[in-house]
C-alpha cells in the first residue's frame, strides 16, 4: 500500500470478501508490475491460520496467472505474519502448491520468485521444492 498506493486497495475492495481458496487481480498501481494478485489466506481480519490455507491461497494465485496467461509472479511468504504459520511450515505449503500447479501446466511459468523480508521464507519454499521434485516415490 505505501508503495503501490491506494488505488490497489480501493480496488481490491471492491472484491470483498474473498474467500480462502480464491483470488482477485487489481492493477499494480505504482509498483513496477502489471497486477497485484490478492489471495487471502484468512477468513477473517487478524485470524491464526490452518497451514491448509498457505496452499490454498499460493494455488489460488497461481491458478489465476493460468487464467489470465501470467507467466511471471512473485509470491511473498503466505500466511507467516499474522496468520502465525511457521517459515519452514508455510514454506512446505507453498512449495506443494507451486509443484501442484507446475503439474497441471508443465512449462507455462517462466518465472516463480519467491520474495519476502523474512529470508527464511525463500529458502523454505526452495528446500521443499528441492525434496518434492527429486523424491521419486
Amino acid at each position: 500500500k505505501r508503495r503501490g498506493g491506494e488505488n490497489i486497495e480501493r480496488e481490491a475492495r471492491k472484491y470483498v470478501p474473498v474467500p480462502v481458496g480464491k483470488a482477485i487481480v487489481t492493477t499494480a498501481g505504482n509498483l513496477p508490475a502489471k497486477y497485484v494478485i490478492h489471495a487471502p489466506t484468512m477468513e477473517k481480519p487478524a485470524m491464526r491460520i490452518l497451514p491448509e490455507n498457505v496452499y490454498k491461497a499460493t494455488k489460488a494465485a497461481l491458478t489465476k496467472c493460468l487464467e489470465l496467461l501470467i507467466n511471471k509472479i512473485a509470491i511473498p511468504g503466505m500466511g507467516t505474519g499474522v496468520g502465525g504459520v511457521s517459515p519452514e511450515v508455510a514454506g512446505r505449503e507453498m512449495a506443494k502448491a507451486i509443484k501442484d500447479v507446475l503439474d497441471t501446466a508443465p512449462g507455462f511459468f517462466e518465472e516463480i520468485i519467491i520474495i519476502d523480508l523474512n529470508p527464511d521464507i525463500p529458502i523454505h519454499v526452495c528446500k521443499a521444492l528441492r525434496e518434492m521434485l527429486n523424491d521419486t516415490s
